[in-house]
């Protein structure tokens, strides 16, 4: 389903508050927030495995678009954490091609993100997966997917993960999430993927996908725009 020449040309920034996003370049005519070079590295990024070593039980197939770094780490860390939240757009379309090459053939499909922490929504002024799911839901449905979205999902507080290390990350998901309600109404041949920004270890995507196995709804595959890469010491 790929068209990012689309994506990319049918809107340009026509104000420049800040640089690019993918590599902070100002004076540079932005299309989506990223200059001509980011843009034509996002393109050349495809959807690839990528599976956490040693990955956590219960962890689905998990699907990325590219490696944690370059314009794609940049971007996330823009939309994230510095406001920038006009890069929904292109990064949730570039979820949704994610999306598309989890789930496979064209089909029903339900998308359920991980939720954001209240105190992280009120920090990023909303749930910044939540804003993703809009975009990459809208661009799978005008290529023909029935999709909905679920949020069964509650995050309780926890401690942010980046102070953690594999055991910790791995203990905190165990008690990160609460069903909102029972989980009713799976539709024939649907395809449940889960969606998240980053996959480090992995351990939050297995919790909420054992969760989600439990209250019968079994994930067919994760989908998340950035996988980080374990680096190995000499």
């Amino acid at each position: 389903m790929r068209d990012l020449g689309g994506l990319w040309s049918d809107l340009t920034d026509l104000v420049l508050p800040a640089g690019c996003a993918g590599c902070g370049a100002g004076s540079v005519r932005l299309r989506h927030g990223f200059c001509p070079g980011c843009v034509r590295e996002l393109e050349s990024l495809r959807p690839a495995p990528a599976r956490p070593d040693p990955a956590p039980p219960g962890l689905p197939p998990c699907v990325a678009l590219g490696p944690y770094g370059g314009a794609l780490r940049e971007g996330l860390l823009a939309y994230k954490e510095k406001g920038r939240h006009g890069l929904a757009r292109p990064l949730g379309a570039l979820l949704a091609e994610v999306v598309a090459a989890a789930a496979g053939p064209p089909g029903p499909v339900t998308l359920v993100a991980v939720p954001d922490t209240a105190r992280a929504a009120r920090a990023r002024y909303g749930d910044h997966l939540d804003r993703l799911v809009r975009p990459a839901a809208a661009r799978l449905r005008a290529a023909g997917w029935p999709v909905r979205v679920l949020r069964p999902l509650r995050a309780l507080p926890r401690t942010d993960s980046v102070e953690l290390d594999s055991a910790g990350r791995a203990a905190a998901a165990e008690t990160a999430f609460r069903l909102r309600r029972p989980l009713t109404g799976r539709r024939p041949g649907e395809s449940v993927v889960l969606l998240d920004d980053i996959v480090t270890t992995g351990a939050t995507l297995a919790a909420v996908s054992r969760m989600l196995h439990g209250a019968g709804m079994t994930p067919k595959a994760a989908a998340v725009l950035a996988a980080t890469q374990k680096r190995h010491r000499r």
